[in-house]
């Protein structure tokens, strides 16, 4: 089926409830765009702590399941590539470590770190061999401020959305944030993937839903930037809330910013507070199922306060509560399609958007 949003938002129509029950439409999105996008896998001082090291990640448990893995050679250069040897499928790389070479524990086949392959006991009597697929497929990878994003086969370049997010927040020093593993952790929620996107997407139900954080933003200045695979919302402080100190030089400067939120395309939401960072990583595993990962980042060796953890765990509460009300909504037999508001849903329009042209491609 062939899914249509309007380019006008004063005339488009939502998608119908049916694009989130079907595990046809389900399978389609896996391959049509997280396949021909990026994700975001973790930071390199976490992931690769030293030269001459390997960590192997599964990308998308339950979903992609795609094994990866990841190289930082004596250069200090990082690779992506496959974690699959290339003689018999086997997983190449089982846990992180310090190593020199690659090894496959099955037959001993050999790799150097940037995937090309070296030795190979037996093979003396093949012919044509190596050939360029014997050695480990390599996948695209983006070090932004040491976080490291992965595509299988992207489609889109991700250069013009860090560059952005540079410009808006690249005076954080973001180098020297820290995971902070205390205050991270993992949501299961009850609905869509794309249904959380679509909430996060828009500050209109902020009054409606969250009290506590309506008390902080002004709602009346909260806006939506729009880019070609991204787009941003930023908070405004109502004066109960400390904001951004930023430099004179800035964009922004002399403005009263809370928060920006940044959402890449399809499902990785980067959040910067005057305290730090959480980035938020929603993962499918079924139309009715999702988990969503919340990690902090915090500058130097800075804590996260009580109030703003409870205010966060809070939020993301009361957030689940609406979306998986809208999940079951959605199955009903008289509900087809909603409108957007022109003012205050454009994120969720761009979404949408965008979703409809990956399917289509």
């Amino acid at each position: 089926m062939k899914y249509f949003i309007d380019p006008d938002i004063r005339k488009a129509e939502t998608l119908p409830g049916s694009f989130y029950q079907s595990e046809e439409v389900f399978n389609q999105i896996k391959e049509k765009i997280f396949a021909k996008s990026w994700q975001w896998v973790g930071d390199s001082h976490s992931l690769l702590p030293l030269t001459d090291y390997a960590h192997p990640i599964n990308l998308l448990d339950h979903y992609l399941d795609e094994p990866v893995l990841l190289t930082r050679d004596t250069n200090q250069h990082i690779n992506a590539q496959s974690n699959i040897c290339t003689h018999r499928a086997n997983i190449l790389i089982h846990q992180p470590g310090k190593m020199k070479k690659l090894t496959c524990m099955y037959h001993g086949r050999r790799f150097a770190m940037d995937g090309k392959m070296e030795y190979m006991p037996e093979f003396k009597e093949v012919e044509n061999f190596p050939r360029a697929c014997d050695h480990l497929h390599q996948f695209a990878v983006k070090n932004w401020f040491e976080h490291l994003f992965v595509g299988l086969d992207p489609t889109f370049d991700l250069g013009n959305t860090l560059d952005v997010m540079s410009r808006k927040v690249g005076f954080l020093n973001l180098d020297r944030f820290k995971r902070d593993a205390a205050t991270s952790k993992d949501y299961l929620v009850n609905c869509h993937w794309a249904l959380y996107c679509d909430n996060y997407l828009e500050g209109f139900h902020i009054p409606f839903v969250h009290k506590d954080l309506n008390a902080i933003l002004d709602y009346e200045s909260y806006t939506t930037e729009l880019y070609d695979h991204m787009n941003l919302q930023i908070g405004y402080a109502t004066g109960a809330d400390q904001p951004f100190d930023l430099p004179k030089d800035h964009e922004d400067y002399g403005k009263q910013i809370a928060a920006y939120y940044f959402w890449l395309f399809p499902n990785m939401m980067f959040n910067f507070y005057p305290w730090g960072l959480s980035v938020n990583v929603v993962k499918p595993i079924s139309p009715n199922k999702t988990r969503v990962s919340f990690i902090t980042y915090l500058p130097g060796d800075q804590e996260m306060s009580t109030s703003a953890q409870v205010l966060m765990d809070k939020v993301e509460r009361e957030d689940e509560f609406v979306v998986e009300g809208v999940h079951r909504g959605l199955k009903s037999r008289f509900y087809q399609t909603g409108r957007f508001s022109p003012t205050k849903e454009k994120g969720v329009h761009h979404f949408q958007s965008l979703l409809c042209k990956f399917l289509e491609d």
